[in-house]
């Protein structure tokens, strides 16, 4: 592995961790050269993953914009870059147990919305804004109407 600080090709690791999930090893490393300490991650590759996007365009499946899109909607909101990942990582997940090669963005954008609506119900009307498309303050309402009644579930 390449130190990001003097480009020596060789480091050894000093500490590896399994993730939560069981899906990704956090290796410490420390370069042979400069003695500068890195952090790397190990994942299992998965196969290429295309979203088919509602004008019937394909691109790859991208976790950064997808983790993008949900920073946006958590913008001064009491949630860690850790939920974040970690909400990513569920939708992700999600995504790949469906076991197909092209998923909708539709499917996406609807896997995201039911993390983040436990998460944290502003940046859930933000994503939803966005990925909904609200045309008028109707559907806007309707969909706070629904985070209401949910919200009053959870406290019967």
């Amino acid at each position: 592995m390449k130190c990001p600080k003097c480009n020596h090709n060789h480091s050894r690791v000093a500490d590896s961790r399994q993730s939560e999930d069981a899906r990704t090893i956090r290796r410490r490393r420390e370069c042979e050269n400069c003695g500068y300490r890195f952090t790397t991650f190990e994942k299992i590759e998965e196969i290429p993953l295309l979203v088919i996007k509602k004008d019937d365009s394909r691109e790859e499946f991208s976790r950064k914009k997808l983790l993008r899109g949900l920073i946006r909607s958590a913008e001064k909101r009491p949630v860690t870059s850790e939920q974040m990942e970690k909400t990513v990582d569920i939708v992700e997940h999600r995504v790949r147990k469906l076991g197909k090669a092209e998923v909708t963005s539709t499917q996406i954008g609807e896997f995201m919305m039911e993390e983040l609506v436990n998460l944290d119900e502003i940046a859930y009307i933000r994503f939803a804004s966005v990925y909904r498309q609200f045309k008028d303050m109707s559907v806007f309402l309707s969909e706070l109407e629904d985070i209401v009644k949910r919200a009053n579930k959870k406290e019967s």
